[in-house]
């Protein structure tokens, strides 16, 4: 099968995984919380994992996958100061700690890259 008709599940894949993964093993998500958001980091942790979830179901499905890809576009955007908050709470941990925690910066913008790819190559 090419890649391009892959392409949604994949990202599916990547969305529910992640969703599953911050239900599941919620801590070091909470880490990543800017701490600006008002209430508990666990609360924010879970309603983005249930985001991260409902946001692979759409991409799943072609009915809704046009919608869900934009939304999912978006979603990564608004998760982005996560990953600056996490990069600078690890400045001073190991060196491939840090390593990972800046390399998560720039891997957003494939991320929204993708979910835009897919929205724009969905059936309407």
């Amino acid at each position: 099968m090419p890649l391009a008709p892959r392409s949604p599940l994949l990202l599916a894949g990547l969305l529910a995984g992640a969703g599953v993964a911050h239900l599941a093993a919620p801590k070091p998500f909470d880490a990543t919380i800017p701490r600006v958001l008002p209430g508990s980091p666990r609360t924010w942790t879970y309603a983005s994992g249930a985001v991260e979830l409902a946001l692979a179901a759409g991409v799943a499905l072609p009915r809704t996958r046009r919608t869900a890809a934009l939304a999912t576009a978006a979603f990564f955007v608004g998760v982005f100061p996560a990953n600056v908050q996490m990069a600078v709470d690890w400045r001073r941990r190991p060196a491939p700690l840090r390593a990972a925690a800046i390399g998560r910066l720039p891997l957003q913008v494939p991320l929204v890259l993708w979910a835009r790819n897919v929205a724009g190559n969905a059936r309407s």
